[in-house]
């Protein structure tokens, strides 16, 4: 088998078919052909994949000091290719079927507290672009929109009246979101005031798509003047969810509000939902 012409049909698949973002697929490539590589050094890629290459491949990426995360990363970039494999008749068997995969729990994200952020949504006053900047910061806690869907956004897409936006998510999947008073009321004053050029709520000078780097700048921009270095609009994304569980939502409401589509993915947001549980429990509980 040619595995580097299985890899351009796999990512074409990935494209195409499966609708993947260019971030998902450059991911993945770059774990495959990392594989295939190993095998290459060591004049292994004249027949199909066995089970003791992917073993001595995990092996090699311990030796060189991969963190457990990006040995996970890697397996599952492999599992998707073989699967894909196998479904072309490519492949009789995965050679990852009875593998062990390291265990690994993703670290819990860091979030703001609600007096940081009352700080930080107050930022922006005074400076030229106050209001696109404030609106910026209010629809990423309200909203826990991810960056990609924020600069997407369009005019077109927001109801406030009815108080709700449509996210354009993963793969173009289409979810309603709800919008708060502070989030409604700085957006009218925004498109009231700002009168933004083009089709996009936030538009750039020349009315089109703002960056995801420019808003990232933006969102640093204030942070540093809390001295908060790692915050950035994941960590408001964070935020948001974290906020929502420790004010009683369940997982499940999250996970829709997010647009996660296994909610184990929200599974990560657990030890809040478990802090929650632990506090009623204690004050409910006669023995508590």
């Amino acid at each position: 088998m040619n595995l580097h012409h299985a890899l351009d049909m796999y990512m074409t698949y990935l494209t195409a078919e499966r609708g993947a973002s260019l971030h998902t697929v450059d991911a993945y490539n770059r774990d495959i052909v990392g594989f295939i590589r190993f095998l290459d050094e060591r004049g292994l890629l004249t027949g199909n994949p066995e089970r003791a290459w992917v073993e001595a491949y995990m092996g090699s990426l311990r030796e060189q000091g991969k963190k457990t995360r990006t040995i996970v990363r890697a397996i599952s970039a492999l599992r998707g290719f073989f699967n894909f494999l196998i479904a072309d008749g490519l492949l009789a068997h995965s050679p990852l079927e009875d593998i062990e995969v390291p265990r690994f729990s993703p670290p819990i994200p860091e979030v703001l507290s609600e007096e940081e952020v009352v700080e930080l949504l107050r930022l922006p006053e005074g400076s030229k672009t106050s209001l696109r900047d404030r609106t910026i910061l209010e629809l990423l806690y309200a909203t826990g929109l991810r960056v990609s869907e924020l600069v997407k956004l369009k005019k077109s897409d927001i109801n406030l009246e009815a108080g709700f936006l449509i996210a354009s998510g993963k793969r173009s999947k289409e979810r309603v979101v709800p919008l708060n008073t502070y989030s409604k009321d700085i957006i009218k004053l925004y498109l009231d005031r700002e009168k933004p050029r083009g089709p996009y709520l936030l538009p750039n000078r020349r009315g089109n798509m703002l960056t995801r780097q420019a808003i990232w700048k933006i969102i640093r921009k204030y942070a540093s003047k809390m001295e908060k270095d790692h915050v950035s609009p994941h960590t408001m994304r964070h935020t948001f969810a974290t906020h929502l569980l420790e004010g009683g939502a369940d997982l499940r409401s999250v996970q829709i509000l997010l647009g996660h589509e296994d909610i184990s993915t929200t599974q990560i947001y657990t030890h809040v939902d478990s802090k929650r549980l632990k506090e009623i429990h204690k004050k409910h509980h006669p023995r508590g």
